[in-house]
Order: C-alpha cells, then structure tokens, then sequence
C-alpha cells in the first residue's frame, strides 16, 4: 500500500510464503468429519449462504468475537475458505504438534510468523495471493477479537485486497461466539449461534486501491454492512490500545494515520 499517512504496525503477522498453497486432502478430510458435528453440537443459525459466489476470488469480511470464529467460518462456509493463524499452529513437534498441524490444515489456515516493519504489508500481500488463485479469503477488519462485544473501526487492508484483487466482499455477522470460548476460557461451551452471511458487495466504485480516500470510505461501508448483519453497539475507534501521552494522543486526532 502506498500513502504518507499509512505506519506498519510493528507487531503485525507475517506470512509464510509456502504456507499460502490451496488446502488439499487433509482440508476435505477434516471438514467431512467437522461440520456434521459442529451442526449438531452448536446448532447454529445460517442465513444467506446464498450470497456466497460459487465462484471467483471473494473476500469473507467478519466481525471478530472469539478464538473459535475463524473455526465457525470455513465449517458453516458454502465454500473452502482460507484464513490467517499463527505459524505456532504448525511448527509443533511429536503428537501434540501433528494434532495441531493436521487440525488448522484441515480448517483452511495459512500460518503466518511475528514480525515487524512491513509485516502487515507482507500478510496482505498473502491474502492476496489466495484470491488472485480465485479462493475465498477471510480477514477480520477489525484486526483483532473485540473483548467487549462492541464492534470496532475497520482497518483499511480489506478495502486494499479487494481493490487491488477485484474480489467481492461478503460481510459476515457473527453472534454468539464469544458465549462458546470465552476470554480465558480453555474448553468450548456448548451454545447456540448466528452466522450470517451478507448479500456481495462491489467496492470498485470507491476507487483505486491507491487512494487513502477510497480505502476508507470502502472499509466504513464494509464495516456499516457487518453491524447491519451482527446488531453490536459501535465502538466508533481502532480496538487498540491508545496512544500513550499527551503529544501522542493530540497528534493522534490532528494528523489519523490509516490503520492496515
């Protein structure tokens, strides 16, 4: 991305580049089995699967709960649907690593690895890899698990992928998650929940993916189609932590830097 008001975080995700391969047989095996248990232990709500192009690069644009959301998303998907998650997931060793490796692989994860700089640039860049390869991609615009139910500001690299890909945008409303794994909780709790898929939205009427302008205003109407979806009170800032000092608070409201 291009722009003088744009600043890496330094604690972003970067990506493994061979991670980014399509899932293969361990992905159908693990989603055969999952989903038919997760349907009868969750019960879980589905609306509009049909607004999922069967085909064609689509980006899954979701609010952001619980740990367990990036498990709901490619189990209730119409379509194979590959996400981000840390490369720990797959660097285990003995059974407890394979458990974990063969686990993330067959819920269509691609491991990314800590980094800093252009680290936010670099996961961007592999989210893009996947929809250029005409695979759905799910990213949460919020950048992280809201732990207040509130839904946050949406972060601007969405807009860029699906700007720069082409790819629509399905905005997903999750409800209910964060009552299944808790903040803290180490086991899911068996509740009831609401994943609700949006009708496509085009954002190439906004402009080019190198306008800060355009990014924007793609990511607010990305973001107003999520609450529409999800109902959750809006927190109308980036969930992060604020800036530290006076200076830094002031700069911080004068000169908004755009948030990947």
């Amino acid at each position: 991305m291009t722009g003088a008001d744009e600043e890496p975080q330094n604690d972003a995700d970067v990506v493994s580049p061979q991670r980014t391969k399509r899932p293969g047989f361990v992905y159908f095996l693990g989603y055969g089995i999952m989903v038919p248990i997760a349907r009868i232990v969750f019960r879980p709500t589905i609306t509009g699967r049909e607004n999922v192009p069967k085909t064609g690069p689509v980006i899954y644009a979701s609010n952001h709960l619980s740990f367990i959301d990036s498990i709901v998303i490619p189990l209730m998907s119409p379509r194979r649907v590959q996400f981000l998650a840390k490369s720990t997931y797959f660097t285990g060793t003995g059974f407890k690593g394979w458990v974990s490796r063969s686990f993330f692989t067959s819920i269509g994860a691609v491991g990314v690895e800590r980094g800093a700089g252009q680290a936010a640039q670099v996961a961007l860049d592999a989210g893009r890899g996947i929809l250029e390869a005409n695979s759905a991609f799910a990213i949460y615009p919020e950048g992280t698990r809201s732990l207040d139910g509130r839904l946050y500001r949406g972060r601007t690299g969405v807009a860029w992928l699906a700007l720069t890909t082409g790819a629509v945008v399905v905005p997903v409303g999750l409800i209910g998650t964060q009552e299944i794994m808790p903040v803290g909780s180490k086991r899911p709790r068996i509740r009831k929940i609401t994943v609700a898929f949006g009708e496509p939205i085009d954002l190439s009427p906004h402009g080019s993916a190198d306008s800060g302008k355009a990014r924007r205003q793609a990511t607010d109407e990305i973001m107003a189609a999520i609450h529409g979806l999800s109902g959750q009170e809006l927190a109308k800032a980036y969930n992060e932590s604020p800036p530290a000092g006076t200076l830094h608070r002031l700069a911080d409201k004068v000169f908004p830097r755009e948030r990947i």
